[in-house]
């Protein structure tokens, strides 16, 4: 080649460069047009396959094809990631006349082709949860209790799922008032049930309420005490006492007594609850307002401080309920049955009765005592098969203390029997229905608590 040919050659040299560069850049024409090809023809087979699956009556078969039918769909986002397909699929959005939701709702509920199965139980659960309302602006320890519960279950894909946009709401400041307050509070414990201490504590950190700060702190201490990190519970337990005390909080000091009881510090959680509830008896007589707060009935019971916990109860029963199962469980445990058993005696409400049965169940195996255990069985049973009873809260406890007692899978079926309670229930029941039945599963799986 000459160097005049060689000259004439370069420009359209650069001229082929340049439009293999942008081609690589933005995608030719002919590359579009195969991406929307193949997201077509992978489509059309995943809709035979829908129809094979509407056409079978063997729901073996039903199922695997719309497994396949899902994988394809899946396969066309990952594969053909610019096609309109892919963004109709991504969005939700309906393509022609098939549902994308609907459908992806479908695939889901066939894992309850086995009914007992704990994943078929959260998929129920999460079916009686109001729905998330976004931009997400208030607290829901219902479908963060639902991201443990699948977390615990292995499924940590769908837990991150469920947590992600509480976390990006909490970041973002979209939640004000005592809401935010109460946000921090549950992601915070959500991510610490699930794992993540660091950004628990990252969030916990950043909080200067009070009792927010210590419920946190005291919590994310119990759960690492659950994972046998007994240096990092007890460090944590330090951290709340000193900022309990550094910021003259004062009710909170009730929660900072339970978590020293729990990495083994007696000695200063009696020092620490003697102090509390002298000032807060002498803050009553001056005030004669409210007297003490139910955190510290709970510390009492912990200590094993039988009448003083039971006086405490009595005032704190009617606004926080929660306390009267917490108190007698822990009494109990201590080995007062007198005194508790008289106490069970003066409540009425069933869904109370049931979960004081349970912890005493719990409680008497702890002390080692399975005919006791039994005799408390025996009357949880009963008030559970009391046709007014058959409520979800009873037969959920009732699974929980099955669990504990027998050690087998009967439990599964008086669960199946409190969610199918639930389901049948009205609009008020179902609302508030979520949080008791996730933390029985989780009991009953884990052998844990969901915390208080």
């Amino acid at each position: 080649m000459s160097g005049s040919e060689g000259a004439g050659a370069l420009p359209l040299i650069l001229a082929l460069a340049v439009a293999l560069l942008f081609g690589l850049v933005t995608g030719s024409p002919s590359d579009a047009r195969a991406q929307e090809g193949g997201a077509n023809r992978q489509f059309v087979q995943a809709m035979q396959m829908i129809q094979q699956a509407n056409a079978t009556f063997d729901p073996v078969e039903e199922a695997r094809l719309l497994r396949e039918a899902d994988r394809m769909l899946t396969e066309i986002v990952q594969r053909y990631p610019d096609s309109a397909v892919a963004v109709q699929l991504i969005t939700n959005q309906f393509i022609g006349d098939f549902d994308v939701f609907e459908f992806r709702n479908r695939v889901r509920a066939l894992i309850c082709n086995d009914t007992q199965a704990t994943a078929c139980f959260l998929y129920k659960i999460e079916n009686l949860l109001p729905p998330v309302e976004y931009p997400i602006t208030t607290p829901r320890w219902d479908w963060l209790s639902l991201a443990v519960a699948h977390h615990l279950n292995g499924a940590t894909d769908r837990a991150r799922e469920i947590i992600a946009p509480f976390v990006g709401a909490l970041r973002r400041g979209t939640a004000t008032g005592s809401d935010s307050q109460e946000q921090d509070l549950f992601v915070a414990r959500a991510l610490a049930l699930t794992g993540q201490t660091d950004i628990a504590l990252q969030i916990t950190r950043g909080i200067a309420d009070c009792s927010t700060r210590i419920y946190n702190l005291t919590d994310i201490a119990e759960i690492a005490s659950w994972r046998g990190d007994k240096d990092l519970a007890s460090s944590l337990t330090t951290e709340a006492q000193k900022y309990s005390q550094a910021n003259a909080c004062a009710w909170e000091l009730g929660l900072v007594v339970q978590a020293l009881m729990r990495v083994g510090r007696e000695a200063e959680a009696r020092t620490l609850f003697l102090n509390t509830v002298e000032q807060q008896f002498s803050r009553f007589r001056e005030t004669k307002q409210e007297c003490c707060p139910a955190e510290l009935a709970v510390a009492a019971a912990d200590l094993g401080e039988t009448n003083l916990a039971l006086g405490l109860l009595k005032t704190v029963q009617e606004d926080s309920p929660w306390t009267v199962p917490s108190v007698l469980g822990r009494l109990a445990q201590h080995g007062e049955v007198s005194l508790t058993s008289a106490y069970l005696e003066q409540v009425k409400d069933p869904d109370t009765q049931s979960e004081i049965l349970s912890e005493f169940v719990a409680a008497s195996l702890r002390r080692s005592d399975p005919a006791a255990a039994q005799l408390w069985m025996q009357r949880l049973v009963q008030i559970a098969d009391t046709p007014a009873n058959k409520r979800p809260t009873v037969l959920a406890q009732r699974a929980k203390a099955e669990k504990l007692i027998y050690g087998d899978e009967r439990w599964r079926s008086t669960l199946s029997q409190a969610i199918a309670a639930a389901d049948r229930s009205s609009a008020f029941v179902r609302r508030d229905i979520g949080v008791p039945l996730l933390a029985a599963l989780v009991r009953i799986e884990s052998g844990l608590p969901m915390l208080d």
